[in-house]
């Protein structure tokens, strides 16, 4: 598992070489693992800095009790939005969304936040990514 964080294009081959099993050992411990859903997919890390997403925002919403599903799906369903979670504390969602610049972001936000479910909001803007997306590799007693 450890060795498809760091490359999650490593063919069955040379995972069965760095790890000194069979091909069909691999394949068969990624499967189960793929059934398990450990592995939900096989995906690119895409640079959003290098596509001109420059800021990024951290939105903070408090939210009607009964209206959170709707507002999380609709901040889900976003796509500048890369994590949306609900949470505990004083906010109930925080939600992390990607833009071109300071007015995308302006307009984004002010068309999500108008709902009248949303009782309170708060965004903060990255000044400085130190690290994003990052993966920690797992221990043997971690099941997988």
């Amino acid at each position: 598992m450890n060795e498809l964080l760091g490359d999650g294009r490593a063919s069955l081959r040379s995972l069965a070489e760095k790890l000194d099993v069979s091909v069909t050992t691999v394949s068969n411990h990624l499967s189960d693992l793929e059934e398990e859903g450990v592995i939900e997919a096989y995906t690119p890390r895409v640079n959003y800095d290098a596509l001109g997403f420059d800021v990024t925002a951290v939105m903070q919403l408090k939210a009607e009790g009964s209206a959170l599903p709707e507002i999380t799906e609709t901040l889900k369903d976003h796509r500048q939005m890369i994590s949306v979670y609900e949470v505990t504390g004083d906010y109930d969602v925080i939600a992390i969304g990607k833009f071109k610049d300071t007015d995308d972001m302006n307009d984004q936000i002010k068309s999500l936040i108008t709902d009248p479910d949303i009782n309170q909001s708060n965004t903060s803007i990255v000044l400085n990514t130190v690290t994003e997306n990052e993966q920690f590799e797992l221990e043997p007693d971690d099941n997988v």
